[in-house]
């Protein structure tokens, strides 16, 4: 009988992407296994297609966020979790180690629920197998390979296959010849967005910067979510050069495709970041407040741009947090990294 496994990794972008080498990991070991994901709905387009995956169980963040103070949505959860148990999974691996995701994998019944030990919100409480968590300087990815590495799988390289298919290529070089960017131009994608607001770079400096590469005849595109379109669209209107602009306009798996055309791709410690590091586009990923050690891209190291201060990382979210006017992001400067970036444009086409 072949294995039902469960992997849950609800949230966020970079994090799902990080465990892709663990999904790609079970594939190999156990090739029979009906191997599940639980993904919160937003994110599911991202991973719902993969060959590796037989099934994505979609968990409603919004509705269910409302655990007992709705009933509508008291009782969806509890069908929620009854369905969950009924897939009669005998593998359970939590990743996103938070008190939720591990009564989410308790409520399943399965006989081997995993996770790290450390996890937050007392959510070991629900693994019967506990794996000791990685130092702290470990990356995001070889801490998640870890939890597979003491189920008995072997050590290997890291898989970040996203199978992007030609379609969805072609669908990306659709929305390139919109904004005027014709097939096989070299342009740089740049995405200024970040869900904490000490990960973003100014507004402004993205101007100058643009302007700056336009001047060296290299072309930007702006891309960025639906929440992201003011801040490219500011952007846009700021710099002195025509610049291209598909901030939410595309979906999670068109801005991978996107990219993949990219002759550079340009961020914040962000999920489109991995996406990028992910598909191996030559990468510059601006760090503030993050370890990169940690969080930033796995294959690219060399691409981070990042100010040696005492107060990094800091992890604070919130401008108001920070005692020192976000120093670690205005220290940076745009000629540093725009040499950055046409020094890796011209590596590549020296060797393209």
């Amino acid at each position: 009988m072949s294995r039902r496994i469960l992997l849950i990794k609800p949230s966020s972008l970079g994090d799902i992407i990080h465990a892709l080498p663990v999904l790609y990991a079970l594939r190999d070991q156990y090739r029979d296994a009906k191997i599940d994901w639980l993904v919160n709905d937003g994110f599911a387009s991202m991973i719902r297609d993969l060959p590796a995956i037989d099934n994505v169980i979609l968990f409603e963040r919004k509705r269910y966020s409302k655990i007992g103070r709705n009933w509508e949505a008291t009782t969806g959860f509890l069908r929620f979790l009854k369905e969950l148990r009924a897939r009669n999974y005998d593998l359970v691996i939590d990743l996103q180690g938070l008190f939720r995701s591990g009564f989410m994998a308790f409520a399943t019944g399965a006989r081997e629920r995993v996770g790290f030990a450390g996890a937050r919100e007392g959510a070991g409480f629900f693994y019967n197998h506990r794996v000791p968590d990685a130092s702290c300087d470990v990356h995001a990815v070889d801490r998640n390979l870890s939890l597979v590495t003491a189920l008995g799988c072997p050590d290997g390289d890291a898989r970040f296959d996203l199978a992007l298919v030609d379609a969805e290529l072609d669908i990306a070089k659709r929305l390139l010849d919109g904004v005027g960017i014709q097939h096989d131009e070299r342009f740089v994608a740049v995405l200024p967005g970040a869900r904490w607001e000490t990960k973003r770079w100014a507004p402004e400096r993205f101007v100058e910067l643009i302007d700056l590469l336009d001047r060296d005849g290299v072309r930007c595109l702006l891309l960025g979510g639906p929440d992201e379109r003011d801040l490219c669209r500011q952007i846009a209107d700021g710099a002195s050069t025509s610049t291209s602009n598909l901030a939410g306009r595309t979906s999670l798996r068109e801005l991978a495709a996107v990219l993949n055309h990219a002759a550079a791709v340009l961020t914040h410690d962000s999920g489109p970041m991995h996406i990028a590091d992910a598909l191996g586009r030559p990468l510059v990923a601006i760090c503030g407040p993050t370890n990169p050690a940690r969080t930033g891209p796995y294959h690219q190291r060399s691409g981070v741009v990042q100010t040696d201060l005492p107060c990094v990382p800091c992890y604070l979210k919130s401008l108001r947090q920070c005692p020192y006017d976000h120093e670690c992001m205005r220290t940076i400067g745009v000629a540093t990294v725009a040499g950055k970036l046409i020094g890796m444009l011209r590596t590549e086409s020296r060797t393209g």
